[in-house]
């Protein structure tokens, strides 16, 4: 893939701007490079590196609007997606919730960019695997696991004078460790924008240390539990509570935040008072493209809940013009407040409990309460007088993220995650959490 710069970028956005006599063009131009290793049962099973370049370009005529995409980028490749999408235009029924391109934008610089991150090769990619697998293989584990990194640009320009140009770098760590009989399982998971902040070789030992404390699980009785998420367990499920923020499902009463009789709960305290939350596409820990791809608004700092209350909702620009609202970019990041406490100073203060280190197979069963089920996995221990006594058997689960950060007694060290069931990057902390409701006893591992 030939990595565009700035200048290149905008060559060929303003070369496809010039092409069509439509009354409104947008063109976005993206490229990734990623690499990629894989191993399982203590072997590296795939490696590979994946490079794409591709540019969108979207044209309407009053309501109708036409999109094509082409990976090609000489004169006459262009054209032809122009046309293509001008004939789409063409053909296309109006749209009802049409809006007009955005006008131009300012877009701060935000700090996206690692070149050390860009630098990691196929060594780098094998010397995180070998971590895994000698140390495993030296405990009598297996291991199984996968580490990605990649390093893109984005650019957006449209008819009414908006560009932008970024780079962006990231890799993201998972790995499974087991006992050779099965009984024991850890897993870990890290991600990064820049590779100093990434240890393989603590990564990897989190894991095989929970596969080897795992070991013979004894039942605990189904029920309410204080727990203690570790980060990684939290955010899979605070991803569902996010998603939720949309003002136009609150006002339709399809979410968690749609108020009776209609509307919305926009600055109702619906949480702890410990909670705050908020997006900020600066943050020095999980940078952000500063503009929203979809709509190409600029990004904003913004609360999201501010000490337990609902202190902004998403607006698209069609809701936010039809409610008479201000729309912003969507955010690309959600920040927790955190402490400085580790999980393991929240375990020294609770007398009995449960420590959940994944969630896994999480479910939406009610969008309205943001109730989820699922089970937990690679590690569940029992707290007993501030320490670990012993391994328990998973746990199917049926709890709402919303009740959770009502029921917070503690909160720990925030982690940057990724988030399995959300494009948006998270900063979340561990959190000490009363009444969790284990509903059943899981046979997994």
């Amino acid at each position: 893939m030939k990595f565009l710069n700035q200048e290149e970028a905008k060559r060929i956005t303003d070369k496809v701007l010039s092409l069509t006599k439509a009354d409104e063009c947008e063109v976005k131009l993206t490229g990734n490079r990623t690499g990629n290793i894989r191993y399982a049962r203590n072997a590296v099973s795939t490696a590979g590196l994946v490079e794409d370049t591709q540019l969108s370009v979207s044209v309407a005529y009053g309501k109708k609007q036409g999109t094509a995409t082409v990976n090609e980028f000489d004169d006459k490749s262009l054209e032809k997606a122009v046309r293509r999408a001008e004939d789409l235009a063409r053909l296309a029924p109006e749209n009802p919730e049409f809006m007009s391109t955005v006008s131009k934008q300012e877009y701060k610089a935000s700090d996206t960019y690692s070149k050390s991150t860009a630098a990691i090769d196929p060594d780098f990619r094998a010397q995180v695997a070998a971590y895994s697998i000698e140390n495993s293989r030296k405990n009598k584990l297996v291991a199984a696991g996968f580490f990605t990194d990649s390093t893109a640009f984005e650019a957006i320009a449209n008819s009414k004078g908006v560009f932008g140009h970024q780079e962006n770098t990231g890799l993201n760590f998972t790995c499974t460790v087991r006992t050779e009989d099965g009984r024991g399982s850890g897993w870990v998971r890290r991600d990064a924008g820049d590779v100093a902040r990434f240890d393989a070789r603590e990564a990897s030992d989190v894991a095989i240390e929970k596969a080897l404390r795992s070991v013979d699980a004894k039942a605990l009785e189904p029920g309410r539990y204080t727990v203690i998420l570790e980060p990684a367990a939290t955010s899979d499920l605070l991803a569902y509570m996010f998603n939720g923020f949309d003002a136009r499902s609150a006002d339709e009463g399809r979410s968690f935040l749609s108020k009776k009789g209609g509307g919305n709960r926009l600055g109702e305290k619906l949480f702890d008072e410990q909670v705050n939350i908020w997006s900020d596409p600066w943050d020095k820990d999980i940078a952000v493209t500063p503009w929203d791809t979809n709509t190409m608004l600029a990004r904003e700092r913004m609360d999201i809940i501010k000490s337990g209350k609902v202190a902004a909702m998403d607006y698209s620009r069609f809701w936010a013009r039809k409610q008479g609202k201000r729309a912003v970019g969507a955010p690309g990041n959600f920040i927790m407040a955190g402490t400085n406490k580790s999980t393991q100073e929240l375990i020294a203060k609770t007398k009995k409990g449960v420590l959940i280190t994944r969630t896994w197979y999480i479910r939406m069963v009610d969008p309205q309460t943001v109730l989820l089920t699922g089970l937990t996995r690679d590690g569940t221990f029992y707290i007993e007088n501030g320490k670990i006594k012993h391994p328990v058997k998973n746990f199917r689960f049926n709890e709402s993220p919303v009740t959770m950060l009502n029921n917070i007694d503690e909160i720990g060290k925030p982690e940057i995650l990724g988030g399995d069931e959300s494009p948006f990057q998270m900063l979340i902390p561990a959190m000490k959490v009363r009444d969790f409701n284990f509903t059943s006893l899981s046979d997994a591992v």
